[in-house]
């Protein structure tokens, strides 16, 4: 594996719902057999430490490189993106800039439900796929730690989640407000990935419904579902029949390419969609019925409440939260940055130590041999102990010093990522 010398930087790279739409997120989307190839050729290409984060609202590479686009490239490599489509939508973050960008999308500040935090188990999970391809180093692991506390902090320390959640909430909470006498109505949910899951059980929670049926290409896994909630599965093999027979349908699978269009629909009775996926699931061309009602997830996102607006009032606490926590991980890495010259020049000193002592030990007949030895680790210890308050004061230029001392005492070069 080629492992470029040259300096790297740490970099968050991607595009989300603010400014790209569902159809271009869904281009740059990840699917497991896609993040392994990318972090194959990550591998090859010199990237030292990678997450990869590919949701219905966001695709981010978060990443040790030389320069940012090589990450870019990574990304664009194995998706249908191109890099000029990304240009026109993407976000490039470095250093610090990076580690702040990764505190907020963990903490719920930048889901496009406030207050969302879903998101932190995915990255909890692109930290251990990332070890297990071997490209998760010392800081990007203390990082995703540091911003998992955040965010646990936040949940328990303010209220930014209470109310609503989820697109999943969000979906239940327009059927309530649209459709009338929401018990006795049939809706049938095809896909039972986490969002079809959490749409279903806020469906039973909400609606006091008795008529859902689920509906997954793998029925087991359906199954596995309706044995939580008690609810009717059918066979894959039916889904054109149970779309006619009902007044709501929820689309949540996770195909690449539309699952339901205008030719499945004979039902001339009304029939509200809801398509909860990315890319799209639902063929625009549903919307050329009359008795069809499409509403597409990006819809829902946009809904806003009361809820959502007290959560706003949670955000300056969670900010604090977010600044605390960072400092803590900024201190860590500050120390872990200068710890090796440090020690390096510990070891340094413990070479003149022995080479005085020794020089001493020839020339004094009497020569306490204990006394000597306490003293020069003392002062070894003060001297050490001076430049490490040294260089972990805010006001001085950490590296520069950390050359300068490396200069000055002829160290070994160390690296601390």
């Amino acid at each position: 594996m080629p492992q470029s010398k040259k300096h790297k930087t740490f970099y968050a790279i991607g595009l989300s719902y603010k400014k790209a739409d569902a159809e271009t997120r869904g281009h740059f989307s990840l699917d497991n057999n896609a993040k392994a190839a990318l972090f194959a050729q990550a591998k090859t290409e010199g990237v030292s430490s990678l997450i990869i984060i590919s949701t219905c609202n966001r695709t981010e590479l978060y990443g040790f490189a030389e320069h940012p686009f090589q990450l870019i490239k990574l990304l664009c490599d194995n998706t249908k993106g191109t890099i000029e489509a990304f240009q026109k939508v993407a976000y490039v973050h470095k250093s610090n800039e990076a580690v702040a960008h990764m505190f907020n999308v963990g903490g719920g500040l930048d889901s496009q439900i406030l207050g969302d935090f879903e998101i932190i188990s995915q990255l909890r999970s692109a930290a251990r796929d990332a070890k297990k391809h071997d490209l998760l180093n010392n800081y990007l692991e203390r990082l995703v730690n540091a911003v998992i506390q955040a965010s646990k902090r936040i949940k328990t320390e303010t209220n930014i989640s209470s109310g609503a959640t989820s697109v999943s909430f969000a979906s239940v909470r327009y059927i309530l407000k649209h459709v009338p006498n929401i018990s006795s109505k049939n809706i049938l949910l095809f896909g039972t990935g986490k969002i079809g899951r959490n749409t279903c059980e806020n469906l039973i929670k909400h609606t006091q419904n008795e008529h859902i049926t689920l509906i997954n290409r793998t029925k087991t896994k359906a199954e596995e579902v309706a044995g939580r909630f008690n609810v009717v599965v059918k066979d894959y093999a039916n889904l054109q029949e149970e779309i006619n027979a009902s007044d709501i349908l929820i689309v949540a699978t996770g195909a690449q390419n539309p699952t339901v269009d205008k030719y499945l629909i004979q039902t001339k009775k009304p029939l509200l969609i809801l398509d909860l996926s990315i890319p799209k699931n639902v063929d625009n061309n549903v919307s050329d019925l009359e008795n069809v009602t499409l509403v597409h997830l990006d819809y829902l996102s946009k809904l806003t409440d009361e809820t959502l607006e007290k959560r706003k009032t949670h955000i300056p606490v969670a900010k604090a939260i977010i600044e605390e926590v960072k400092a803590e991980f900024n201190s860590w890495l500050e120390t872990r940055k200068f710890a090796p010259t440090i020690k390096a020049l510990k070891l340094k000193l413990n070479d003149f130590k022995a080479a005085e002592l020794d020089t001493q030990r020839k020339k004094l007949a009497d020569f306490n041999e204990e006394q000597a030895e306490l003293i020069s680790n003392n002062i070894i210890q003060k001297i050490t102990n001076h430049f490490a308050h040294h260089l972990k004061d805010d006001t001085i230029a950490t590296d520069e010093s950390i050359e300068l001392i490396k200069k000055v005492f002829q160290l070994e070069e160390t690296s601390y990522v």
